[in-house]
């Protein structure tokens, strides 16, 4: 794994928030799932961690993102947890992972990639979380990926080009968009290993 991404260990994450604008808006869910490799050099999807977020006080949540998402952050029945407990238990996991496959560091994949990556590093300042375990501004984008590969950029269009099973009634949920997501980088780069395009 380590020569496969340049010392760096493919970590899925989506988040659901309350708006667009990573430093005043309401970090809502995220999910991580972190990708491993087989003996012959295939990727898989391997450890899921995935947390319901308590808004942070003074956090701003739009009416239209919620109702999007499908999402009532102040549910009764809503279990929730603080930004610093999920952020922290997802990078103690993230380094656990790296250190298993003798990676330098992690680096997150999205689904518009930088939007995640926006909110995981605007959260891990606004809690004073230290050692962050992914690349501060690299990322490797599935709309992107899936774009070259199958000429889609909606992941559930994407997902249907490839052969994934996607159910729309489940979107917007970051930990079936991490699945989702992560089943959708794999089957690219596997992909891409059988034609030819990387020879380890």
């Amino acid at each position: 794994m380590a020569d496969r991404f340049r010392g760096f260990l493919p970590v899925v994450i989506d988040v659901e928030t309350g708006g667009f604008n990573a430093k005043t808006d309401a970090l809502l869910e995220i999910a991580a799932i972190t990708i491993g490799m087989d003996e012959n050099g295939y990727v898989m999807p391997e450890d899921e961690i995935a947390y319901h977020v308590k808004p942070f006080d003074g956090a701003n949540i739009e009416k239209a993102a919620i109702e999007f998402i499908g999402i009532d952050p102040f549910h009764p029945l809503r279990i929730a947890h603080p930004e610093q407990e999920a952020l922290t238990n997802i990078f103690k996991s993230v380094r656990k992972a790296v250190k298993r496959y003798g990676c330098s560091r992690a680096i997150l994949v999205g689904h518009n990639a930088t939007f995640d990556l926006g909110f995981v590093n605007a959260c891990a300042e606004r809690n004073d979380i230290k050692r962050n375990p992914f690349h501060p501004f690299s990322c490797f984008d599935t709309a992107t990926l899936s774009g070259l590969a199958y000429g889609q950029t909606v992941l559930a269009r994407a997902c249907d080009v490839a052969g994934i099973r996607f159910d729309k009634n489940e979107a917007h949920s970051a930990r079936y968009d991490t699945r989702k997501t992560a089943e959708l980088f794999c089957t690219i780069v596997n992909r891409w290993k059988e034609l030819g395009g990387w020879n380890d």
